[in-house]
């Protein structure tokens, strides 16, 4: 399964002196990849997948937010100085899950 979507980079707010960065998946999607694991994700109910953002490729994986009801997915520092993002800019995203 590939998502391609746009979404606004954000801090997570428990962690906001670590700048920990992500970006919510579409909530249509969240269901989609919710219903496609089946209870089969990992650890924190992680999903392994293959991401791009501009020029950047890397494998990571997302996480369910509950509070936001979709996942998120994390964009490490090094893509963020790589891509010129940061929070409060768009990204274009895609992500293919691995484990599937």
């Amino acid at each position: 399964m590939i998502v391609a979507f746009t979404a606004e980079l954000w801090l997570w707010e428990a962690r906001r002196l670590d700048s920990w960065t992500f970006v919510s998946l579409p909530a249509g999607a969240s269901e989609e990849i919710r219903e496609l694991t089946g209870g089969q994700a990992r650890g924190f109910g992680s999903v392994r997948v293959r991401v791009t953002v501009g020029g950047s490729v890397w494998r990571t994986s997302i996480f369910p937010d509950g509070k936001r009801e979709v996942y998120v997915l994390p964009v490490k520092r090094a893509v963020r100085q790589a891509e010129g993002l940061g929070p409060g800019d768009t990204a274009a995203v895609s992500i293919e899950l691995t484990d599937f």
